[in-house]
């Protein structure tokens, strides 16, 4: 089965050594991804605008893989701080209302104490209703 690797550009990908996305065959695996702007590596403050930003990145992975965040199968996030999870649900419907993909929340450290959320996503190309 070929692989087709998608960056972000992020310093992490690089350093770290991984791909922000990886598509094989009609699958697209999206790595974690927290709520850093990319293009000016800066992160908000707040939980919401953090998984919004979170969104709009793998949305980009997404679409470089031919597919949106309604071809999404299953979601997991992760937070340092469980309670902050609620103030995110309005947005998360808003996004994964179509899809309702399977989903878990885990309560973790994450790498820079900056980030309060990170989301990992797996797609599966053409599933839209």
């Amino acid at each position: 089965m070929k692989r087709q690797w998608i960056s972000s550009g992020s310093i992490f990908e690089e350093q770290i050594g991984y791909s922000r996305a990886v598509v094989a065959g009609d699958w697209v695996f999206v790595s974690g991804t927290t709520g850093f702007d990319y293009a000016t590596m800066t992160i908000s403050e707040d939980v919401a605008t953090q998984a919004e930003q979170c969104l709009q990145n793998i949305a980009t992975a997404l679409a470089q893989a031919g597919c949106t965040l309604d071809d999404v199968v299953r979601v997991n996030y992760v937070l340092p701080d469980g309670k902050d999870f609620e103030a995110c649900w309005p947005l998360l419907r808003k996004h994964f209302g179509k899809a309702k993909p399977a989903a878990m929340v885990i309560t973790a450290g994450l790498l820079d104490p900056r980030m309060k959320i990170e989301i990992e996503v797996t797609a599966l190309k053409s599933t839209s209703p």
